[in-house]
């Protein structure tokens, strides 16, 4: 588990093709989202500090590579002769404030840490590795665990971003860009799915599973060998053994973890039953206030943006990474939710308009990661 820092910067949104218009076609475009970066050391992470963007950004080739400085600071005038003052010749030199995120204990004492789900939850389980000393909040929605914690209820938050085998959790992403938390942190959980039932209850006597819809489809080829053909779709693994025990379900059985069979006193029929033995989650941490990044450690940046039409304007995007040798290691697009049509030149066609969310190794504090990303704004807000 690594400290993440992360920095809003303004999106970065398409460019409407020049064209002859009405005057309604030529208004100026609806305010976008801000696009969000973050910085993980080692593990990875998503968010932010917010900060104006540079009034004018100047061109620099401190990175070897043509580029544009988005930090907005001018040099500082020469010190007048005589005097000491070191903030005036480094900025870095002066103390920074000091936020909650700095004088919270590391293995979350005294922290309430939100999740999705009830109690024995894979998330809970996640919550607990990222926190050990935590306290844990369940919370019935993923929006209601981001309110929590943006409603002071909890200091953080530990929620799903992907699994490796059924992708990304693209409810939590798009809540990402609804609210200003900061992702601080990520963790890693082997998923590891049990079968659970009532005491007394036998493989052969189940007719049904109950569990979250990845569960199931996580354990199909497992359940259909088990002879166990029906499934019961809920919102969340806990919850189902949840259910099963409350109702003395006899014929059904609950896809969850081992700490909700202790939780909710069901026995366990089998273990390790997803088809695919390695399962992992990658889980983000969200806190109201950011981590700064740093240049010591290896971090991670995340960033989401949108792109004018045209060929070759995702590879122009790509490329201000590439030259300065940053790492990509995700790209995903999801359809822009306030601009979901875009009309095409001749007026007949209408295509989406996407967002894409970038990782990459690298930390905000590192010059060529800052450059890259004004050298984006750039390319594309000209």
């Amino acid at each position: 588990m690594a400290p993440t820092a992360c920095i809003r910067l303004p999106f970065l949104p398409a460019r409407a093709p020049a064209r002859s218009a009405s005057p309604a076609a030529i208004s100026p475009p609806p305010r976008r989202p801000s696009l969000k970066c973050s910085a993980a050391n080692g593990d990875s992470s998503i968010k932010p500090n917010s900060i104006s963007p540079a009034p004018a950004p100047r061109a620099t080739v401190a990175d070897g590579v043509e580029s544009v400085d988005v930090s907005g600071l001018r040099r500082p005038s020469a010190p007048v002769s005589g005097l000491t003052v070191p903030g005036a010749r480094d900025p870095h030199w002066l103390p920074r404030p000091l936020t909650s995120a700095d004088v919270m204990d590391a293995n979350g004492k005294g922290l309430k840490v939100a999740y999705q789900g009830c109690p024995g939850a894979y998330s809970e389980a996640a919550a607990k590795k990222a926190y050990p000393n935590c306290e844990t909040v369940p919370c019935e929605h993923f929006d209601t665990a981001f309110q929590a914690v943006q409603n002071w209820v909890a200091d953080r938050a530990v929620l799903p971003l992907e699994n490796s085998l059924g992708g990304s959790i693209h409810r939590n992403y798009d809540l990402l860009l609804r609210h200003s938390l900061h992702i601080v942190g990520e963790v890693r959980l082997a998923v590891r799915h049990c079968l659970l039932a009532n005491p007394g209850v036998k493989i052969e006597n189940l007719k049904s599973a109950m569990s979250h819809p990845q569960a199931l489809a996580q354990c199909e080829h497992t359940l259909t060998e088990l002879g166990i053909e029906h499934r019961e779709a809920v919102d969340d693994t806990a919850g189902a053994a949840k259910f099963v025990a409350e109702q003395m379900l006899q014929d059904t059985g609950a896809i969850a973890s081992s700490l909700a069979a202790k939780l909710y006193g069901l026995d366990v029929l089998a273990e390790n039953i997803q088809d695919d033995k390695d399962n992992v989650t990658r889980f983000m941490m969200l806190a109201r206030e950011p981590i700064i990044p740093r240049t010591d450690k290896p971090f991670k940046t995340s960033i989401v943006f949108s792109l004018e039409e045209g060929p070759g304007q995702l590879f122009k995007a790509l490329a201000v990474f590439a030259l300065r040798e940053i790492n990509l290691t995700k790209i995903e697009s999801r359809p822009h939710k306030e601009r979901p049509l875009r009309v095409s030149d001749d007026c007949l066609l209408k295509n989406f308009d996407y967002l894409f969310y970038v990782d990459l190794e690298a930390s905000m504090a590192d010059p060529k990661t800052q450059n890259a990303l004004g050298n984006l704004k750039v390319l594309f807000l000209g």
